[in-house]
């Protein structure tokens, strides 16, 4: 049976938008684009996600942004409703299962790193402002066996939110899978709350 869809308020969310590139192919094989892994969907259907009413007035935004595509980045903190504060405010360094540095696909220079642009609405609480931005971690690449799915990100990003905000009503959206002191919602997890549209999709 499906747990109660549950309607508050949010003081962090955490963002993995399933960005749709222009171009499916992001360097390496011909299978290596977005759209071979995973569920991708148009920015604009992002942009309709009425977020900004399911955010607290004071709130943290922590989203995943990728280097090809920051504009398309800063347009999404705007229309859920956010200012940006700091577009590499979290950068998770790669490392192979070996602890040598990753050596990933990019435009024009290879990627070695991800990063999360931290955004604001009104004036979230910072408890604790010793929080490093960059940390190392084994990255997720295709071998799910030994270690992760495509795209999926660190656990760790949840606890430095945590830390730095303490233990607040929080969501992760477009989850890969339920998280304890979370509410979730995508594709891949338990959702556990509905979040509106703007407008009907023309």
């Amino acid at each position: 049976m499906r747990e109660p869809i549950k309607k508050k308020k949010y003081q962090i969310i955490l963002a993995d938008p399933p960005w749709d590139f222009k171009n499916k192919k992001t360097g390496g094989s011909l299978k290596s684009g977005a759209s071979q892994k995973y569920l991708t969907t148009g920015n604009n259907w992002l942009e309709n996600m009425d977020v900004n009413s399911i955010a607290d007035d004071n709130c943290l935004l922590a989203m995943w942004w990728v280097g090809a595509m920051p504009q398309e980045a800063i347009n999404l903190i705007a229309a859920w409703g956010f200012r940006l504060v700091n577009m590499n405010g979290i950068v998770w360094n790669k490392l192979t299962e070996t602890n040598k540095p990753f050596f990933g696909m990019g435009f024009y220079t290879r990627a070695g790193s991800e990063s999360v642009a931290i955004a604001v609405k009104g004036s979230p609480k910072i408890l604790d402002r010793g929080v490093r931005a960059v940390f190392k971690a084994e990255a997720q690449i295709q071998f799910e066996s030994k270690v992760m799915q495509h795209s999926k990100k660190p656990i760790h990003v949840r606890d430095m939110l945590v830390q730095l905000c303490g233990d607040v009503p929080r969501l992760e959206m477009f989850a890969r899978e339920s998280a304890h002191g979370w509410d979730v919602f995508g594709n891949e997890a338990p959702n556990s709350i509905e979040i509106p549209s703007k407008k009907e999709p023309s």
